[in-house]
């Protein structure tokens, strides 16, 4: 018996007490399996209908009464017959619910992510929709959800077809040219302009791969700077709470103190790091130490200047940040009352809040650019990375076309089609599914 004639089954939902707890099967035994943990089911259900059933142990002995709902192929999520059993969210109910199904040698227990895996090799979902169900059941984040839900809209899916399709068509016309001149002749007219344009689609969808990160895996910001300029004010006032200690000695913050917030439904973890001098005691220099090491991987860098900070010390603390971009400010405001005079930099007090607001939107707007976090395709480093090479691939078979034999072109834009067909899955190895519904929790 091969492993896709095999009817598997897990659990659903997660192994906590609840007050509804599902278990799933799906395959060819499906029905029969799921009548005898509920024998008064008829023996040809009525579709997408929910039974009152009473499920049973092996000796018939009633274990639970709930709902028994039956999912003819190929109308079901993963293209098979499915059944789901909707009990009482008990843990060890539902163990013994799957163990009774397990006991049958046509049943199997799911891998991970194997329904949403059938899904895809039965044409119920291509791949980008496939991850974004792994995408939304790990969103932590009103963007991350927002984005997810596009994906399984189809909304990336649709951006690769619409780049896909002529990428595929222009293929063709010089395959076409390169095997029958005669009959094809015109047809790799244009091939030049053709390629820059589906070259310009493609970086265009490639550049969407760093806020697809920041939705994925949330934005992360650093406030830095000299001791006292108060950083861990404006950390409590940014968080909305009071997380780092204040005090009027300089160095009280030793460590890297982070929280997460939620600007515009974008998660960001914001960090408060130990003030930057000269000077610092033993203990204080490993927090400074690790200040510095924290700043490298952070998406944006936030230096905040005591009262009375001139340019020049501005850039000498600028040169600790490294590449990290960074937004500078005038911290504590609310006890200088004018401003350094020729300051460019924005005003802040995180005792007062005045200038938090338009600090925060400025950060966001460094972070994200225009529009919001909503609107991004959710983008996976995955994704990127055959964007990425899609891109090469046609930027190479832009400059082939004007200097070397449409037989080099066609290679370039093959290896395009190639690249892309790993985001849609047209071009897929078992490696790259296994490597994909590994990340997926069992029973989805």
């Amino acid at each position: 018996m091969t492993s896709s004639s095999f009817t598997i089954a897990a659990l659903a939902t997660a192994p906590a007490a609840g007050a509804v707890g599902i278990l799933r099967l799906s395959g060819p035994e499906a029905l029969d399996v799921g009548r005898r943990l509920a024998p008064g089911i008829p023996e040809q259900p009525t579709p997408r209908h929910a039974y009152l059933a009473t499920f049973v142990d092996a000796e018939g002995r009633p274990l639970d009464e709930g709902l028994f709902l039956y999912f003819r192929a190929p109308r079901s999520f993963t293209g098979e017959d499915v059944v789901e059993l909707q009990a009482h969210g008990s843990p060890r109910l539902l163990r013994l619910l799957l163990a009774r199904a397990l006991e049958d040698p046509r049943v199997r227990h799911a891998a991970p992510g194997e329904f949403t895996r059938r899904a895809f090799l039965n044409g119920r979902l291509d791949l980008t929709r496939a991850e974004a169900v792994a995408d939304l059941v790990a969103a932590d984040s009103e963007a991350a959800v927002r984005a997810a839900a596009a994906g399984l809209s189809g909304a990336l899916a649709a951006r690769v077809q619409a780049l896909e399709a002529p990428l595929r068509e222009l293929h063709a016309d010089m395959e076409g040219v390169l095997s029958f001149p005669d009959e094809a002749e015109g047809a790799d007219a244009e091939v030049a302009e053709r390629v820059a344009t589906l070259r310009g689609q493609a970086e265009a969808l490639l550049s969407e791969a760093g806020r697809g990160r920041l939705v994925r895996r949330g934005a992360r910001v650093a406030l830095f700077g000299p001791v006292n300029a108060g950083k861990s004010t404006l950390f409590n006032r940014l968080v909305g709470e009071s997380r780092a200690l204040v005090d009027d000695e300089p160095g009280t913050t030793r460590d890297a103190l982070e929280a997460r917030a939620e600007w515009d439904g974008l998660s960001v973890t914001l960090f408060d790091t130990a003030g930057l001098r000269e000077t610092p005691g033993r203990i204080e220099a490993l927090g400074i130490a690790r200040t510095r090491e924290l700043l490298s991987g952070v998406d944006l860098a936030v230096l905040v200047l005591p009262p009375g900070g001139t340019p020049s010390e501005a850039e000498a603390w600028l040169r600790e940040a490294g590449g990290t971009p960074v937004l500078t400010v005038d911290g504590k405001c609310d006890v200088v009352a004018a401003p350094t005079e020729g300051s460019p930099r924005r005003r802040v007090s995180g005792l007062t809040g005045e200038g938090v607001d338009a600090l925060r939107a400025d950060m966001l707007g460094l972070l994200w650019g225009g529009g919001t976090p909503s609107a991004v395709a959710l983008v996976s480093e995955r994704h990127a990375d055959a964007l990425r090479r899609a891109s090469e691939a046609l930027r190479s078979a832009e400059q082939a076309s004007r200097v070397s034999t449409l037989e080099v072109v066609s290679g370039e834009v093959g290896l395009a089609l190639e690249a892309l067909g790993e985001v849609s899955g047209t071009v897929v190895s078992e490696a790259l599914l296994d490597a994909i519904f590994q990340r997926f929790c069992i029973g989805k």
